[in-house]
């Protein structure tokens, strides 16, 4: 058996070999048959999804049925992990945004004292492993108003979405709200993350090189980087990280203290930086690349145990 966790930007399949990572936008085109073909010689799939959030679909019903049926096309008895904590096989509603579940699904008996954080390309999940009954039942929507989601991730995340003005020469520039620069430039130009890390398309389609991300996050203030210089430009960087930890780590705070939970886990492609962040453990020491597609493992792991 195979995991699949298919999110809008990435499908992740784990199997006996390890994790694979594919890039696959669901906004703008859809090679989920193709990606999966690659795995087909596989007895079965479990399968965890959000990527019916896309806004390529009318409705997440929609994109649950959209996925399900490309699955079905390649696995026909593959299962599909519901929010409910159930397998299903029918595309029903609660087929929505599970992936998070099924990881404290897997390791809640493993680490029942823990928070566990995931941080993907879009989104961070915020999840205390001692709420079980809390967290069933639970959407994307009543998870962002309990503080358990928090819409910023390591590569996709706009510049402009946590921060309107930067201070340059003493003088208070407001930020471009277009889509000049995300979270991946932020954090190569400020060497959180390599180039090569950078594994989701730029903002303008280039390349993830230091010099495209200079060159990017300058015009967040509509210029050049000649025009501004490079000081200047690595200052917008630093503005924006300064504020995505703060954001992020007081929302992990908060819930800590909410649930009663002594210690932080970390994973997803981002656990390097939530590591070092909030003192937490990283499960890729643990796990190994595993860690980057978590979701995909925990499926995988709740599905075998069905067999």
């Amino acid at each position: 058996m195979i995991g699949v966790d298919i999110g809008g930007a990435n499908l992740k399949v784990v199997d006996e070999a390890g994790a694979h990572i594919h890039y696959c936008p669901l906004w703008k085109e859809t090679p989920i048959r193709e990606i999966l073909q690659e795995y087909s010689s596989a007895d079965n799939a479990a399968v965890v999804m959000s990527g019916e959030l896309a806004d390529c679909f009318a409705s997440k019903q929609d994109g649950i049925e959209f996925i399900f049926t490309a699955v079905r096309d390649v696995f026909p008895h593959a299962i599909f992990y519901g929010t409910d904590g159930q397998f299903h096989t029918t595309p029903v509603s609660d087929l929505a945004a599970a992936n998070w579940l099924v990881m404290a699904d897997v390791l809640r008996d493993r680490y029942p004292d823990a928070v566990l954080v995931d941080m993907g390309s879009t989104t961070t999940d915020i999840i205390p492993l001692n709420a079980w009954d809390t967290l069933k039942g639970q959407t994307d929507f009543t998870r962002l108003k309990s503080g358990l989601l928090v819409y910023y991730g390591l590569l996709r995340t706009p510049v402009s979405s946590l921060i309107r003005e930067v201070c340059l020469d003493g003088s208070h520039v407001r930020v471009s709200t277009e889509y000049f620069a995300c979270a991946g430039d932020a954090h190569v130009l400020t060497g959180l993350i390599t180039p090569e890390m950078y594994t989701t398309a730029p903002p303008d389609s280039c390349s993830p090189s230091w010099d495209h991300c200079l060159r990017r996050m300058a015009r967040m203030v509509c210029a050049d980087v000649a025009e501004v210089g490079t000081e200047h430009v690595l200052y917008i960087a630093q503005a924006y990280v300064h504020e995505e930890q703060a954001c992020i780590t007081q929302a992990v705070r908060s819930v800590m203290e909410q649930y009663g939970c002594r210690r932080i886990l970390a994973v997803g492609v981002g656990s390097g930086l939530l590591s070092s962040w909030l003192d937490a453990h990283d499960l890729n020491r643990d796990m190994g690349s595993l860690s980057d597609a978590m979701p995909a493992w925990a499926v995988r792991e709740a599905g075998l145990r069905t067999v």
